[in-house]
């Protein structure tokens, strides 16, 4: 059974920093490239970035290049999302999401595995 589970959301003011962590468990890790979807309130699913499976790519939307960074430690099954700079208009609940396909990326499909979430909220 596919588990992803987020870690690390919360409360924090304009301009400042969380890191989130998923934690993998139930697939070959390596094997599947990671992505960060978030939804805000009121908002449409979108996606945030995404590293391939053995970390030769990232890809960011442009809403968040240059603040945001992902990375991943396959040893410990792990993917990070790092927010600086964050904004209000960040706020959402932040999915992470396994993913067999690196051309549609940045799309949500059938076959991807989701965690549960974990809402960050930014303050003004």
């Amino acid at each position: 059974q596919v588990q992803l589970v987020e870690s690390g959301g919360g409360l924090v003011q304009a301009g400042g920093s969380l890191t989130l962590s998923c934690a993998a468990s139930g697939l070959t890790f390596s094997s599947y490239h990671m992505g960060w979807f978030r939804q805000g309130p009121g908002k449409e699913r979108e996606f945030v970035a995404a590293t391939s499976w053995r970390a030769g790519a990232t890809a960011y939307a442009d809403s968040v290049k240059g603040r945001f960074t992902t990375s991943r430690d396959n040893a410990q099954n792990t993917v990070y999302l790092q927010m600086n700079s964050l904004k209000p208009e960040d706020t959402a609940v932040y999915y992470c999401v396994a993913k067999r396909r690196w051309y549609d990326i940045s799309r949500a499909n059938d076959d991807d595995y989701w965690g549960q979430g974990t809402q960050v909220t930014v303050s003004s």
